[in-house]
């Protein structure tokens, strides 16, 4: 009897210790939040593994959900996708050749969709799935800023608008470089 006594009695100390244990990681936690220096600003350092904390769920999210372009890529749908583009989305993630100043001044950045990335010779988005780049213009991004374009656009708007940056690599047509220029 007295060995079941101290077995029960040890379960009983470690059952202890790990809610103890939780207790003291939480009320931690809260305490940081509350008075620590959390980083806030867009200035701040991310928290540690902040960004694969995000991506992992977002790319398993997109990957489930990704769907396939109703109309492939042509002229008429370039050019209704910088008009798009020019109107939504040109503001944050800059036009062919300008990039957006106050960009650098967000967290995260936002990319800035035609200009080639530092390594490799891509540009903007135009290596993503279509069916990516359109759930993101569909969907946003939680804690990035990119908002959902879903409520604000058709369709058939985000699709063009995808289609136009899965081509921004390319040489696009004259008249949809000038709209994507402005006035």
């Amino acid at each position: 009897m007295a060995t079941s006594r101290a077995s029960g009695g040890g379960i009983g100390k470690v059952i202890l210790g790990f809610v103890l244990a939780i207790v003291v990681l939480v009320g931690g936690a809260a305490v940081f939040l509350r008075w620590g220096p959390v980083p806030v600003a867009t200035a701040d350092k991310p928290f540690p593994f902040e960004k694969a904390i995000v991506s992992v769920p977002l790319n398993a999210r997109i990957a489930s959900q990704m769907k396939l372009a109703p109309f492939g890529t042509d002229e008429d749908a370039f050019e209704g996708g910088a008009h798009v583009y020019r109107a939504q989305c040109a503001a944050c993630h800059g036009t062919p050749g300008h990039d957006v100043a106050f960009a650098k001044s967000m967290y995260p950045e936002p990319p800035q969709l035609w200009k080639k990335h530092a390594t490799g010779g891509v540009v903007g988005v135009s290596d993503n799935e279509p069916g990516e780049t359109y759930w993101k213009v569909a969907n946003g991004i939680r804690l990035t800023g990119m908002p959902a374009f879903n409520h604000v656009l058709t369709d058939t708007e985000m699709w063009q608008v995808t289609l136009l940056l899965k081509s921004a690599d390319q040489q696009l047509p004259d008249p949809v470089m000038k709209i994507l220029a402005g006035p």
